[in-house]
């Protein structure tokens, strides 16, 4: 059996700010590629919701592998739901490689958002936290400290 060609295009995530969730996302280093309003028939269909209405911004790794579109509802309106726990099934988190943990947690910490416990370090291999970001949104920051 032949594998079917298959990528990773983007991790989607609703947010309750666009505008704060972007100020955070290019802070930490990703730029915004493009935004867009979306709406109608298409939209409807593909997300299979009837009328769809929302503000979108797709956003991206400086090594161009990694995107993210934010996408805020116009209708119907958003869901307020309770911040994932990192032991709750579904979407987890979305996880960053950063050069310097410190500066990002600096950076993250300019945007209101703090790790939930604190700095681990996993086998002398990376040093790792996860920080609840805009709209409640669970990021994992990790820093390599041996480079292959």
């Amino acid at each position: 059996m032949q594998r079917m060609a298959i990528k990773l295009e983007n991790v989607g995530i609703a947010v309750r700010d666009l505008e704060a969730s972007i100020a955070f996302f290019t802070d930490l280093g990703l730029t915004v590629l493009g935004r867009d309003t979306v709406s109608g028939e298409w939209t409807d269909t593909a997300v299979g919701l009837d009328g769809n209405h929302a503000n979108i911004a797709m956003l991206q790794t400086p090594d161009g592998q990694g995107r993210l579109e934010l996408f805020e509802y116009i209708h119907p309106e958003a869901i307020e739901t309770d911040p994932t726990r990192p032991n709750e099934i579904g979407m987890h988190r979305v996880a960053f490689s950063v050069d310097d943990i410190d500066q990002a947690l600096e950076t993250a910490a300019k945007h209101g958002c703090h790790p939930l416990r604190g700095v681990a370090t996993y086998e002398d291999v990376y040093k790792l936290t996860y920080v609840r970001g805009p709209s409640g949104i669970l990021v994992m920051l990790a820093q390599e400290l041996k480079k292959n």
